[in-house]
């Protein structure tokens, strides 16, 4: 939740720079730039302080410090990829599929209850989260043209 208000607040503010220096704003685009800076501030996380996401991964999960470093990784690559117009479709598509990647880890982080250096404690948070997942898909994927819905035209 706190990664999506991040996103949510970067896209705020690339479509106020586009309104002051564009003659016409483009939403998806100020959605992209948002997503890119939430996805490079949550890899570099990822990489500087793997300890705070080891609780998250489910024990059968192998190599959990590679697979957090890897993560992170993707992140960074997914945020590079949002913002090259050569790379931008594919990135979409490839950060929808990453962020359906880890709902499940979401929901077993829900389920059991978890506590994680710099998120709250409480069950409910880890409940709360769990509708921004389909959202935040979805922002991937309008983002960078594949959807248009709701907003139709």
């Amino acid at each position: 939740m706190l990664f999506f208000v991040l996103v949510a607040l970067a896209s705020g503010l690339a479509y106020l720079v586009q309104m002051l220096v564009m003659p016409a704003a483009d939403l998806p685009f100020a959605m992209a730039w948002g997503l890119a800076g939430g996805l490079m501030f949550a890899g570099v996380d990822h990489l500087r302080t793997p300890q705070r996401y080891r609780p998250m991964l489910p024990p059968l999960v192998p190599w959990p410090g590679l697979v957090i470093a890897f993560t992170g990784l993707c992140e960074i690559a997914g945020a590079v990829g949002l913002v090259l117009p050569p790379t931008r479709l594919l990135a979409g598509w490839m950060l929808a599929l990453y962020f359906v990647c880890v709902f499940p880890a979401n929901i077993r982080n829900a389920i059991q209850g978890l506590a994680v250096d710099g998120l709250p404690g409480a069950r409910w948070y880890y409940w709360l989260r769990l509708p921004f997942q389909p959202l935040i898909i979805w922002w991937a994927l309008f983002a960078v043209g594949i959807t248009r819905w709701p907003f139709a035209g």
